[in-house]
C-alpha cells in the first residue's frame, strides 16, 4: 500500500462568487445528471458538461442538488434556490473531490494539526492509526481505554481515543473519535466513519465528493 501514489485530489472550494452577482440563477428541475436551470428568466436543460449561452456548465446534478460552475468557480445549488443581484446567496460549501488509485480513494491530510495520509475507508467504524503513526503525533494513546480489535492478522489491541482535529482538504472537524491499534497497522491511516459519517459523500462515476453537512 505505501507504494501506491496519489493520482489527484481537487479541492473545490464553492465559495460565493462575482458571477452570482451579476446572474440571476435558480435550479427549478433536478434529474440524475440533467437540471433544467433558470438565467435570467431563460430556462435552459442542462446534461453534465454542457454549458448555457451564459457561459455557466453543469458540473453534476442528482434529485437533491446541481453543481454549476462558471470561470473556474463553482457553485452547488439546491432546487429552487435563488441565486442573483435580488436574491441572499447560499452558506458557502467546500467540497473535497478524490480519484481512485488502483480501486482505492487516497488523500493527503492531517491530525492535530500533522500531516497524515489517509485511505478512504467506508467500511472501517473508526479512523484508524497505527503505533509509529500515533507517537509520531504525540497521541499518548495507551492511556486511553484499551480493547480488541479484529485485522487481518486476528485480534489485535487498540486503544480508543479522541483527536483534538482531522482535515481533509479544506474540511476540518473537530473531537473525532478514533482507534490506534498497537502494532503496524493499518499501514495507512484510515479515513473511517467517526469522520466520514459527518460528511455527505457523493460519487460521479469513479469521482467520489466529500462535503460537510449542515
Amino acid at each position: 500500500m505505501s507504494k501506491i501514489w496519489i493520482v489527484g485530489l481537487i479541492i473545490l472550494l464553492n465559495a460565493t462568487s462575482a458571477w452570482s452577482e451579476v446572474l440571476n440563477i435558480v435550479v427549478v428541475g433536478l434529474f440524475r445528471d440533467k437540471a433544467v436551470v433558470e438565467i435570467n428568466s431563460k430556462q435552459h436543460v442542462l446534461q453534465v458538461g454542457e454549458q448555457s449561452p451564459e457561459g455557466l456548465t453543469l458540473i453534476s446534478a442528482n434529485s437533491r442538488e446541481a453543481i454549476l460552475e462558471k470561470n473556474g468557480i463553482q457553485q452547488v445549488y439546491l432546487l429552487g434556490t435563488h441565486i442573483g443581484t435580488n436574491f441572499s446567496a447560499p452558506v458557502a460549501q467546500t467540497v473535497v473531490s478524490l480519484w481512485p488509485t488502483n480501486g482505492m480513494y487516497l488523500t493527503p491530510g492531517s491530525v492535530n494539526g500533522f500531516s497524515v495520509d489517509f485511505l478512504v475507508d467506508t467500511g472501517a467504524s473508526s479512523v484508524a492509526l497505527n503505533a509509529a503513526t500515533a507517537e509520531r503525533l504525540g497521541i499518548d494513546f495507551r492511556r486511553g481505554t484499551k480493547v480488541g480489535v479484529k485485522t487481518a492478522s486476528g485480534i489485535d489491541s487498540a486503544y480508543q481515543v479522541t483527536l483534538d482535529s482531522v482535515q481533509v482538504g479544506e474540511i476540518t472537524l473537530h473531537n473525532i473519535r478514533a482507534m490506534v491499534l498497537d502494532g503496524r497497522e493499518p499501514e495507512r491511516a484510515l479515513l473511517g466513519m467517526t469522520f466520514l459519517s459527518e460528511l455527505d459523500i457523493q460519487r460521479a462515476d469513479q469521482r467520489m465528493d466529500l462535503k460537510k453537512k449542515f
